[in-house]
């Protein structure tokens, strides 16, 4: 036989072989991967109020007609783009405690795009703090504040991603008066933040019109004409009379409107569940099936956002035992007692609301007091499921957190599912190009306009 013959049929021998291969191997890997789609659908719809994938799919965040809102507060394009730039508007900060903080901070100091609209820090400090970092890390306090006069929190700052699906606000839940908080009108006047319930409004809203005067935040003409914010005022508020337009009552409805737009409809796990089974790698889809199964996470992470509105106790630490420290977080702050520090029913003691999920993993802290730093932290302490807080005894924790029996490799499929699955990649695209004022944002204080790269 001649060589070149006896070789070419040899390299046909091969070329075959190799393709029956690579065909046997790509049929059995699409098997897998339909049968892993398959179960992970049955434990989706099993999770779903409704029954179907499409109970999980959010709306995406420009379409104004379907994200939810409050019926004393319906969206439209001119409110929601107001409150976009007032959420950054360093100019608002005019109620600062020192002639040095007045129009260096804003609302997205502590809830930044690039962070998953949360502080980037352990602990956000607006009013009183200074530097910005890489997403807020490096913000620390000005040395001019004392400690009392810094605007800080002893709960580590919710995100607001998802907000519009969570009716009741904080991690107590206090803000609002519909949802959970219905039969608990006679503590709403026990303190002035939740005497604002009686308004009538859901808890974003309710939660704004305190917060952003306990944010130290001005909204008058006279200052949102110098900002370039009046015509926007008008074109969000005609129903509003002129000399009751220019308040804070009013800028906390846009600012809430914008808010309620801030959703994950691009995270990988929303492309899968509109049809696109590839959004999702091997091991990512099998940290969904945990997710959904094994893993317990949706007997509390139920609802669209994945979170829920019930309230459950973990054990976790409070911000004040840190071991370095944190601003202004004490042993007797009524935040620790969860639920009940609104409730003020003992039976409510260290529980805390089951929030959202969906990029999580952009900041190192997690929990109230944030005692995790890492998503694997977080993972461990579910699956182990024991108290660490010497506060709250085991007897205490809720009957949903029970020890999981994890692997090692189904704890890092689960970290992989909400670490990647989860995330939105693009939340900057609902941060402003630039404000109508000219302000640095969201910081311009002295160190923040440098690192910021503004003139």
């Amino acid at each position: 036989m001649d060589s070149e013959i006896f070789v070419t049929m040899i390299k046909k021998t091969l070329l075959l072989s190799l393709s029956l291969m690579w065909f046997g191997c790509t049929k059995d890997t699409m098997i897998i991967s339909s049968e892993l789609d398959s179960q992970l659908e049955l434990l989706i719809r099993d999770a779903a109020e409704d029954g179907t994938l499409e109970y999980y799919v959010l709306p995406d965040g420009s379409d104004l007609s379907q994200i939810p809102q409050d019926p004393k507060n319906p969206l439209n394009p001119a409110k929601v783009q107001l409150g976009n730039f007032l959420f950054f508007e360093t100019g608002l900060a005019q109620n600062a405690v020192k002639d040095s903080g007045r129009g260096t901070y804003s609302c997205a100091t502590c809830h930044i795009p690039e962070a998953g609209f949360k502080s980037g820090a352990f602990q956000g400090i607006a009013d009183g703090g200074e530097g910005f970092g890489i997403n807020g890390d490096s913000r620390v306090r000005d040395t001019e504040y004392e400690e009392s006069q810094l605007d800080v929190q002893s709960a580590r700052p919710l995100t607001m991603v998802n907000v519009g699906f969570v009716e009741n606000t904080f991690w107590n839940g206090q803000f609002g008066s519909t949802g959970v908080n219905v039969g608990t009108e006679s503590v709403w006047d026990q303190r002035e933040a939740t005497n604002n319930n009686f308004l009538g409004f859901q808890g974003i809203e309710t939660q704004n019109f305190i917060g952003l005067v306990d944010h130290r935040i001005e909204i008058n003409e006279e200052l949102i004409d110098s900002l370039g914010y009046k015509d926007l005022f008008d074109e969000a508020f005609p129903e509003i009379p002129e000399e009751e337009r220019y308040t804070v009552m009013t800028g906390s409805l846009a600012f809430s409107a914008y808010i309620r737009t801030i959703i994950s409809d691009k995270a990988p796990f929303q492309n899968y569940l509109k049809g696109n089974t590839s959004a999702l790698s091997y091991d990512e889809k099998k940290g969904a099936i945990l997710f959904f199964g094994k893993a317990l996470c949706t007997n509390c992470h139920y609802q669209e956002n994945l979170g829920s509105l019930e309230f459950h106790a973990l054990g976790v630490k409070d911000m004040y035992q840190r071991p370095e420290g944190s601003f202004d977080a004490h042993p007797d702050d009524r935040r620790n007692l969860g639920r009940a520090g609104f409730t003020l029913n003992p039976e409510d003691n260290f529980k805390f609301k089951v929030p959202g999920i969906y990029n999580v993993h952009e900041t190192p802290f997690f929990f109230h007091g944030s005692s995790a730093e890492s998503l694997e932290e977080v993972i461990e302490y579910k699956n182990l499921a024991l108290t660490e807080n010497p506060n709250v005894p085991q007897e205490l924790i809720s009957e949903e957190f029970q020890p999981l029996n994890l692997t090692e490799e189904e704890k890092n499929q689960l970290v992989l599912f909400i670490k990647n699955g989860l995330r939105d990649p693009d939340l900057p695209r609902y941060a402003p190009q630039s404000l109508p004022s000219g302000n640095c944002f969201p910081n311009a204080d002295a160190i923040s306009k440098v690192e910021l790269g503004c003139n």
